[in-house]
């Protein structure tokens, strides 16, 4: 309805970026707008989202008083995270853009079927071992909306690809995502962090972690990269595994101390993801994290002028 113009999309004069994806979770968003917002540091930055997994309705701004119950664990890790953008949720992106009106550039994350506002700069994302091109919508797949709909996309990064890909898979991958998108693609990778850290900013280098029993707590769609990658590292861990954007209950929680409690190591932690680290630092003890980045493998200064073109052409 939106495409035949039956139902209509607000526009904005000011830059709005949108990073979103075709399928139901786990392509690395959250990585994808903390790259942008490191981009677009100079410009007066605001990222909108939808707040998922909150119990409050309406537009918030995050602030120093809110938890994760009240604006969603990834807007409460950006502004925990970048001390000089403002933070907000609301269900109702229109709504909420027109808030924040003293921002210059605007984020919108996972805001790709939010046809409600048309944005002027649309990232959609899709995961290299999972691709959009190869998926069904649901529930015969996992796709959110037919694959035809990045079209509406200008630039497509294919995430999560492994370090060791070489030209002629991106070539072939690439051929995949070409039988419905003609725009710019590029390919990303996961990058981890050199070491954990706690709520005190203390250190555990990634080196170390070999000589620590852990106890791994993640609520993330697909946890497989972190095991991989802790696996390589000869990390000794158990893995307490629970959905995307789990709500702990006090009984869980409980469940993870006790859990903690239980290894004989005299050198334990409890590690878990930089969004569940959210919810989980100030209710566990000894609770460490591991951040991520977005590395571009190819085309990075490509996407960047992309980016920043478009912010300048209507600043």
């Amino acid at each position: 309805m939106f495409d035949v113009g039956l139902l209509k999309s607000a526009t904005f004069k000011k830059p709005i970026i949108v990073v979103g994806n075709l399928s139901v979770g786990g392509t690395g968003k959250t990585p994808q707008i903390e790259y942008l917002i490191r981009l677009l540091k100079q410009h007066k930055l605001a990222v909108l989202s939808r707040g998922y997994g909150r119990k409050t309705k309406g537009f918030i701004l995050a602030d120093a008083s809110k938890k994760a119950t009240d604006i969603g664990d990834e807007p409460l890790q950006f502004f925990r995270k970048f001390k000089d953008i403002t933070v907000a949720v609301d269900e109702e992106r229109a709504h909420g853009i027109q808030q924040l009106s003293n921002a210059s550039v605007l984020l919108l994350d996972d805001a790709f079927q939010h046809r409600k506002v048309t944005a002027g700069f649309y990232v959609v994302l899709t995961k290299y071992n999972d691709l959009f091109s190869n998926d069904f919508v649901l529930p015969a797949g996992n796709l959110r909306e037919r694959r035809v709909g990045v079209k509406r996309a200008h630039a497509v990064v294919i995430t999560k690809c492994p370090n060791s890909i070489t030209k002629e898979d991106q070539n072939e991958t690439t051929k995949l995502v070409r039988r419905y998108f003609d725009g710019p693609i590029f390919f990303s990778t996961i990058k981890y962090a050199n070491a954990l850290l706690n709520s005190k900013k203390d250190e555990i280098r990634t080196s170390e972690i070999k000589g620590y029993e852990v106890l791994l707590v993640t609520g993330i769609a697909n946890p497989t990269p972190l095991l991989t990658y802790l696996t390589g590292l000869n990390c000794v861990y158990n893995h307490m595994n629970f959905p995307d954007h789990h709500q702990f209950t006090e009984k869980e929680i409980n469940g993870i101390q006790n859990q903690y409690d239980a290894l004989k190591s005299t050198t334990k932690i409890i590690l878990t993801t930089e969004k569940d680290f959210v919810r989980l630092s100030g209710t566990l003890t000894n609770v460490y994290y591991l951040a991520i980045e977005t590395s571009f493998i190819n085309g990075q200064k490509e996407f960047d002028s992309l980016i920043v073109n478009y912010v300048n052409s209507l600043l």
